[in-house]
């Protein structure tokens, strides 16, 4: 920012105005007469109505396993936003008690997820930062209470709706100070205490004392209106949800319950041993570890998640509806390639990603450690159009690659197989008729679609075109009957057709007498 020393108090205005425009957003406007009142998405966001079980449902569509983490989330979700209801309905909520998180887990098991899609679910504004980023600024800038400016934020905002937030704070066990007998950790003791203020009721300033752009905003309104309005926000009802790994804290739980007496003797702490422990975790092990009592204090509900499995990360690919695939499947149709992923190609990535021992991250590693050349590569190739994800394409990407290069319609008949299949699955949604190729009607039309450059839909929707009539007669059959596509009857479905139709009245008739 260059400043001219000899600007007068007008210029100066007028040059602090673009200054503050450019830096900061609106988030400390007044209200005009059309933001008066609750906000649209403060009252979506504040009719809560929500049940454990469905919170729990709807974090199982893109969290894989961690059950018993989901059931705690949800129960103290719901707890709390029911109880910020009755305490917006009602003026006596002095023995209000918020249910702020723990959560216990390796890095990329899906703490953070789950607490995103809790906030979605909800549509209240979510902030996460790192403990780390405290606890190394400690006494210049990063501020704890920029946690909370930064909800009104994600409020556009709002003060209002920033006050039902949820503040999300990662690998707060960085922030623990053990003593160790060489003195105490200073600036982990401060962020606690600060982190300690936010939790309980207090009144966060919402232009930070440090912060130019809000120096500039005050400067600004006292020019204008000879005062500076001091604007807060309330932390009572902010939902607040710490995280990390906690290494060791298993160890303080075993000198403290006696390793012997539970029958763990080993040196080193198993995947379920360490699942087990997390399980008996009280408070002081918290304070040995080195939190504050009063900071441990306000963190009631205590949570581990549990490591990912082989199985587990396969299913996040599979079946997760955040799944990375998505991503990778939008990249290459990107260059017009689709891309397919077998159940064995899975698996082998899944595999790969355990030896990382970053949980769900390490898929995105192993992704990229195989796709970085064919996502370079195919572009160039506009004869390739099809990508599949086989076992050994994991096991060998560079390989596969030289042989796609070498034969672009390497995948084609395989991807030819796999829309063939689709289509019979969105054939029976559609039509309540299942329909089934031979092997040797689906070669016949994988000959058809490569002669006129079509794709599997293309063709069998050419195939069954003008035969609505026909396809409703057949709806009559029952739900486990499939009617059989031989070689012949691709070029003549219509054939084929009332063939199946006299079949269904024969049978029917048989079944009559």
């Amino acid at each position: 920012m260059n400043l001219d020393k000899n600007l007068g108090a007008e210029e100066l205005k007028r040059f602090l105005e673009r200054e503050y425009a450019k830096s900061t957003p609106d988030v400390a406007r007044e209200a005009t007469d059309e933001e008066e009142g609750p906000s649209r998405r403060r009252q979506a966001a504040l009719t809560f109505n929500q049940k454990p079980s469905e919170i729990k449902a709807y974090l199982d569509r893109f969290v894989i396993q961690q059950d018993d983490a989901k059931k705690v989330l949800a129960t103290a979700i719901c707890d709390h936003y029911h109880h910020i209801q009755q305490c917006r309905s009602s003026e006596d909520c002095r023995d209000y008690k918020k249910q702020n998180i723990v959560l216990i887990g390796p890095t990329g098991v899906g703490k953070t997820y789950l607490i995103q899609n809790i906030a979605r679910l909800i549509g209240v504004p979510f902030v996460k930062a790192d403990a780390t980023k405290y606890s190394e600024t400690g006494y210049v800038g990063g501020d704890v209470e920029d946690l909370i400016r930064d909800l009104v934020h994600q409020a556009d905002g709002d003060i209002d709706l920033a006050e039902y937030g949820i503040v999300y704070l990662d690998e707060i066990d960085k922030i623990a100070t053990p003593n160790t007998g060489v003195g105490r950790d200073v600036s982990g003791h401060g962020v606690q205490r600060g982190l300690l203020k936010l939790t309980e009721e207090t009144e966060v300033p919402l232009r930070a004392p440090t912060d130019v752009a809000s120096q500039m905003q005050a400067f600004i309104e006292f020019q204008s209106k000879g005062r500076v309005e001091r604007q807060t926000i309330n932390t009572k009802h902010i939902l607040f949800i710490v995280s990390g790994a906690f290494t060791g804290l298993t160890e303080i739980i075993k000198r403290r319950i006696g390793s012997k007496q539970i029958g763990f003797t080993g040196a080193k702490t198993s995947a379920e041993e360490e699942h087990f422990l997390f399980g008996l975790v009280r408070s002081n092990d918290f304070l040995e570890y080195g939190f504050e009592a009063e900071f441990i204090g306000r963190l009631p509900v205590v949570m581990h998640l549990n490591p990912l499995s082989e199985d587990d990360l396969f299913d996040i690919l599979k079946y997760s509806e955040g799944s990375l695939l998505k991503q990778y499947k939008k990249d290459f149709l990107a260059y017009g390639i689709d891309l397919y992923f077998t159940d064995e190609g899975m698996h082998g990535i899944a595999g790969r990603a355990v030896s990382e021992q970053t949980g769900a991250r390490g898929l995105m590693t192993v992704c990229e450690r195989i796709f970085r050349d064919y996502k370079y590569t195919l572009p160039d190739n506009p004869e390739i159009r099809e990508l599949v994800v086989t076992a050994d394409l994991v096991e060998d990407p560079a390989k596969r690659l030289t042989e796609l290069l070498s034969c672009p319609e390497l995948f084609r008949n395989r991807v030819f197989s796999f829309q063939l299949k689709r289509f019979e699955n969105e054939f029976a949604d559609q039509h309540g008729v299942h329909v089934r190729f031979s092997e040797d009607a689906a070669t016949r039309l994988f000959q058809k679609a490569s002669a006129s450059g079509q794709t599997a839909d293309q063709c069998c929707a050419e195939l069954f075109q003008g035969f609505e009539h026909g396809l409703a007669l057949l709806r009559e059959a029952p739900e486990e009957h499939q009617f059989l596509l031989e070689e012949k009857d691709v070029d003549n479905p219509g054939q084929a057709l009332e063939g199946w139709i006299r079949e269904l009245y024969r049978l029917r008739n048989q079944s009559g007498a």
